[in-house]
């Protein structure tokens, strides 16, 4: 084993494109380095320069860093030929000294993950930086050649196991959502009772309706819808006060951790328009567009850029029934018209003022509110499981890299022991019984 410093075998490339025309990379703590068409829609709403001209070049396996993100592991070895932004840094990989497998490997394990945090340079944790000169040099432990190769190996074959699995357990978190979203479009579109007369619902792909229910737009049945300043709140860390962002909503859960502190003074300027309240319900217009969920008790909070929210009408319609319908197939049909075949795109306001809702008499609404309750914590359960298997199975991945990479494992003799196929047994059979019932 021997230490070398990165500038010895892995020296910062300094190549600029002059046409801007080759293609473009993305980098990313999930999944290291790919085409950007293969990261984002050409739609997509992130920030792109109009011309790529003096972009930093890449060769297929050249280490490619985002330093201001080196600390939650934006980071990684390219099998493209291609371009990255110029806040970006790129290194080439001596194969005399390191193999480019390994160093992918090794570079994204945990451990090395924590070194490069702990070397990143920044007040506090999210303006951290690692740049060029500190990255070059820190040292690493290098094995011989010979010996980066089968570990390589070892880690492609075993972690494309893992990931195979991941895969199916998230095919099959995706079954549940589609069985999710038509047991709630069921309810909302058809109720809990058998209604005396039905009607047209209007809509090609959907059935008659109750005849007493009504087509109404989430402006006629709230008392106000709010939308936000047309500025980022600035973030004060020592602020009481919180900015809700587009990433603090998720599947209609609110995740505070998606936002960030702001002052009072702050918060006054930017609750102008309405002061967020229990009750509410926060809806992002991007990035991405059609999250809904009700806003939290308890929290003082003001709207982030591309956020609203539905203040409802108490004697029209529930928080909770708004909620529902913008994530059933009424929703997700008016939301899906709007990302005009982009995976992406985003909900213009008055299009969030028109958004449309199918609204029964407010003793329906509580009914099928009560059967939605108590029949989604079901799959909200069976979700939660699946979620846990699959967070079992990355920790594994991230722990067997670790453990291979740094020598704590003889790559030659784990498979003949069979130790990932035990593991995995485990892991599957502890959720067989759940995923069954599925």
């Amino acid at each position: 084993m021997i230490r070398r410093r990165f500038k010895y075998f892995m020296p910062e490339r300094n190549e600029f494109s002059s046409t801007g025309e080759e293609t473009l990379l993305s980098v990313s703590e999930y999944y290291g380095v790919k085409p950007r068409a293969e990261a984002f829609d050409d739609e997509s709403a992130e920030s792109r320069a109009e011309s790529l001209e003096g972009y930093r070049i890449v060769r297929a396996g050249d280490f490619v860093m985002n330093y201001m993100l080196a600390w939650k592991g934006a980071y990684g070895v390219s099998d493209h030929d291609g371009i990255v932004s110029p806040a970006y840094a790129v290194y080439k990989i001596d194969p005399t000294y390191a193999d480019r497998r390994f160093i992918h490997h090794r570079l994204r394990s945990e451990h090395m993950r924590s070194v490069f945090r702990a070397r990143s340079k920044g007040i506090i944790e999210s303006r951290l930086r690692l740049y060029p000169d500190a990255f070059l040099s820190m040292e690493l432990e290098l094995p011989d050649l010979d010996t980066q190769k089968a570990i390589a190996d070892f880690l492609d074959r075993e972690t494309a196991r893992i990931d195979q699995l991941i895969g199916k357990k998230q095919r099959l978190v995706e079954l549940q959502k589609i069985r999710r979203l038509a047991e709630v479009t069921q309810l909302l579109c058809n109720g809990t009772r058998t209604p005396s007369t039905r009607k047209r619902s209007g809509l090609d792909w959907m059935d008659d309706i109750p005849g007493h229910w009504q087509w109404v737009r989430m402006k006629d049945v709230c008392s106000e819808v709010i939308d936000c300043k047309n500025r980022t709140p600035p973030q004060v860390d020592e602020g009481q006060y919180w900015v809700i962002r587009t990433t603090c909503i998720k599947e209609g859960q609110f995740v505070q951790s998606g936002g960030y502190p702001t002052d009072k003074d702050s918060y006054e300027e930017w609750t102008k328009r309405g002061k967020p309240s229990a009750g509410d319900v926060l809806i992002t217009r991007e990035a991405p567009m059609g999250e809904a969920c009700l806003y939290p008790e308890d929290l003082e909070a003001c709207l982030g850029q591309r956020m609203m929210l539905y203040r409802p009408n108490k004697k029209l319609m529930r928080a909770s029934y708004i909620v529902h319908t913008i994530y059933s197939a009424i929703g997700q049909h008016y939301v899906g018209l709007r990302r005009k075949g982009s995976t992406v795109g985003h909900l213009r306001v008055p299009e969030v003022y028109n958004f449309p809702c199918l609204m029964p008499p407010l003793d329906e609404q509580d009914e099928i509110l009560a059967r939605l309750d108590a029949n989604l914590d079901t799959y909200t359960a069976l979700g939660e499981k699946i979620h846990a298997s699959i967070d079992q199975l990355k920790e594994y991945r991230s722990a067997l890299i670790t453990a291979a990479v740094t020598g704590q494992i003889d790559v030659a003799t784990w498979g003949k022991q069979g130790q990932t196929d035990r593991r995995l047994d485990q892991i599957e059979e502890d959720m067989a019984p759940r995923e069954a019932r599925a």
